[in-house]
């Protein structure tokens, strides 16, 4: 079994494949067109924005080649923190044979000729696995055209050229041309639509430990994120919303306002979120600074429409009683109520999460300019251009193509971002100034309005027969709904896949397994939060599993194991587990292990942790072991430090600060609230890659984080005997 990081691929099968046309000129542009939502663009997020591209870049390219020998690749995929501004750049210029030290890497803003929506977003971990093979091929069908040109140049067969450092060199004499050289007699010859790929064992960057070209320019400062950015003549806005979401605005006063310097006006505001319209006053002014202060000086009368009664107690308690009711049926497999009832052994258990924020380092910002000529331009941190596009067209009334989007780096989205209400705002700001404005929150307005990973209960029921088999398991999911937040016409008779996710789709064979999904309204906005709904759901199903385990008498590893009786890639990962982090060796007295594992649409990984108890009688969490399977990996090096990240915010979730209600709106304001994880606090993490190659490519940002919280309470079990099933838990106080 491999733990060597290669690379994988996805089918092609949907996919139209390149579009390209010569170009006039000195410069050769290639590109395709995508019908599917994991592959297509690339994006601008450098800040090296001095590099004027040609017009011949509007032929749809994902590389041009100028004379000069410079080669620009566009990324189509925002970098948020999680790589990709090295890693599809990479996939193109593998095949292509040059150096990302010798290219300039350019983001794509959202354009309709990359593709429809999501074609340039980030979400679901889904970038490099949606788009490995087609922009392997971009870089082959650049490379076989450029061959083929210098063949022609020489009158010699084409098999006599070999691409490498961006030259084509003739292997019986030793000649060489550049890629800047041959692009005009290139970009002339027909694009082959099924160009020859490179045999991974030929990669000289793919599967192999690369470093990241945006780290020098974060490192340096000269890394442009969205609230960075500026344009002549631009103002500033601060907004003020209500916290208790659902209010209506009454009125305002601004008098006091005005009187700030550099306070230009006060005008009215709507946020959109979804099928959610909440209206805000924002204050104009010269600076952030003035602004912000003349918002403080805001008098405003709200009508909170009963919505100042919400709070957590009650909402959680609403909750509980739901978890009585049947809801919608998910996944059936078997027939659950009748082994239920016949078994000799059941086991029951009602698992609760909270509601989070997504509390990105850079709090949501965006500078919009509406045009007098009715055309949109943004600069934003975002999750994708196309979104921003797609959002901002609607709530303005204008046609997509009017509107440029400019992505730069993100200050971490983990779903936030996927949520445009902050660059309609900026968008619809301008248009009622008539000015470029900047719109910023601040780290209250981040963490008090949301939207929010949802409140999540969930009714487990198992049963074992006398043996200590698993026979039967249900999973009955109690919660509000995000699509719900999104959408007008939202179902709430058929079940809900989302807010079900994984729960139905683990490798455990169990004969009878049924999931069920309860629905509960609620007016507080909900977004994608990092793994979606597998950070709450992984929780109470593995810890189920080891409650289950505990009833039969069995050790939580072998207990699963015993029903992966199949091959399964689950299957592999426990067994790397096992191994890598030696279950079966005893741990002193004062120390626990626990273990969980989690399949969903992104991906899969496991992980094992370590606890010990404290001189102060909590707990400290000393080590993690984590066995992620990809199939094929891009930068093994990228991919640590995915796992790291994810272990080090499930480590928050479940250890740290719910976003709590009471009248009305969230108590948590900031950070001494909504607290982070310490430097101190992070365990040594030990990541192994799962990477033999194959058909299928899994994802990277998300699987990392689902395990991690299971895995911990089924350690505290185990050093404790203290069965959790409830987050946050607080370590000090186990």
């Amino acid at each position: 079994m491999s733990t060597t990081p290669t690379s994988t691929e996805t089918g092609t099968s949907r996919r139209n494949f390149l579009k390209a046309a010569g170009l006039s000129g000195a410069a050769f542009a290639l590109g395709f067109s995508s019908v599917d939502s994991f592959a297509s663009p690339v994006l601008n997020l450098s800040g090296q924005s001095g590099l004027a591209l040609p017009e011949s870049v509007e032929l749809n390219p994902y590389i041009l080649i100028e004379k000069s020998g410079r080669i620009v690749l566009m990324n189509p995929r925002p970098e948020i923190g999680q790589g990709t501004y090295q890693s599809i750049p990479a996939l193109i210029a593998e095949e292509l044979e040059v150096s990302l030290n010798d290219v300039t890497i350019r983001q794509t803003g959202g354009e309709t000729k990359y593709g429809g929506m999501w074609s340039q977003a980030v979400g679901g971990s889904g970038s490099v696995r949606g788009g490995y093979m087609q922009m392997r091929k971009v870089g082959a069908s650049a490379r076989e055209m450029l061959r083929q040109a210098a063949s022609q140049q020489w009158a010699v067969p084409v098999d006599e050229c070999v691409a490498q450092n961006a030259t084509i060199v003739h292997k019986p004499s030793g000649k060489k041309l550049t890629y800047g050289q041959l692009a005009e007699v290139a970009a002339k010859l027909p694009v082959p639509k099924e160009p020859a790929l490179k045999d991974p064992k030929q990669f000289s960057m793919l599967g192999k430990p690369m470093p990241r070209p945006d780290v020098p320019l974060k490192v340096a400062g000269q890394a442009t994120f969205g609230i960075d950015a500026k344009v002549p003549g631009m103002v500033y806005a601060s907004i003020e919303r209500c916290p208790v979401l659902g209010s209506k605005l009454v009125s305002f006063d601004a008098s006091k306002s005005l009187k700030v310097k550099g306070v230009q006006k006060a005008v009215k505001v709507e946020r959109v979120v979804g099928k959610n319209r909440y209206e805000g006053v924002a204050i104009i002014a010269d600076n952030y600074w003035a602004a912000l202060q003349g918002r403080k000086a805001l008098r405003v009368t709200w009508d909170h429409n009963n919505f100042d009664t919400f709070n957590s107690v009650d909402f959680e308690n609403k909750l509980r009683d739901l978890a009585k009711t049947d809801g919608v049926q998910g996944h059936n497999t078997g027939d659950f109520d009748k082994s239920f009832a016949d078994a000799p052994n059941k086991v029951e258990a009602l698992y609760e999460t909270p509601m989070v924020s997504h509390s990105t380092m850079e709090p949501m910002n965006a500078l919009a300019h509406y045009k007098p000529d009715g055309k949109v331009e943004l600069w934003v941190s975002s999750q994708g251009g196309d979104l921003v596009r797609g959002d901002v067209a609607k709530v303005l009334n204008v046609k997509p193509d009017d509107i440029t989007v400019h992505i730069l780096f993100n200050g971490g989205g983990f779903g936030r971002r996927i949520t445009q209400d902050f660059a309609t705002e900026a968008a619809t700001l301008s248009k009622t100034i008539g000015k470029p404005v900047k719109v910023v929150w601040t780290r209250e307005d981040d963490t008090q309005l949301g939207p929010f990973r949802p409140m999540t209960f969930s009714a487990m029921r198992g049963a074992l027969s006398a043996d200590g088999k698993a026979i039967a398991l249900q999973h009955k999911v109690i919660s509000p709904s995000i699509d719900a937040t999104m959408n007008e016409k939202y179902d709430k008779t058929k079940a809900d896949d989302t807010m079900l996710e994984g729960t139905g789709d683990q490798k455990y064979e169990i004969p009878n397994l049924n999931t069920r999904y309860v629905h509960a309204d609620i007016h507080v906005p909900l977004t994608y939060w990092r793994s979606v709904t597998s950070s709450t759901l992984a929780f109470s199903h593995e810890c189920f599993i080891d409650e289950m385990a505990h009833k039969a008498g069995q050790d939580p590893l072998a207990f699963r194991m015993s029903m992966l009786t199949k091959d399964s890639d689950a299957k592999r990962v426990l067994t790397k587990l096992k191994e890598v982090s030696g279950w079966d060796n005893p741990l002193p007295a004062g120390k626990g292990r626990g273990i969980a594992q989690w399949e969903f649409f992104a991906g899969l990984a496991g992980q094992v942790v370590e606890v010990s108890k404290n001189k102060t009688g909590g707990i400290t969490v000393d080590k993690v072991y984590c066995v992620i399977d990809l199939g094929t990996v891009v930068n093994p090096d990228n991919v640590k430090a995915q796992m790291e990240g994810s272990i080090a915010m499930a480590l928050t979730a479940a250890t740290k600060d719910a976003i709590t209600f009471e009248k009305g709106q969230a108590v948590q304001k900031n950070f001494d609230a909504n607290r982070m994880l310490r430097i101190n606090e992070m365990p040594t993490v030990e990541v192994h890659i799962l990477a033999e190659g194959g058909p299928t490519i899994k994802g990277v940002g998300e699987p990392g984080l689902p395990p991690l919280a299971p895995a911990l309470a089924n350690a505290i079990f185990a050093a404790t005997g203290k069965r959790i099933r409830r987050m946050p838990f607080d370590l000090e106080k186990v």
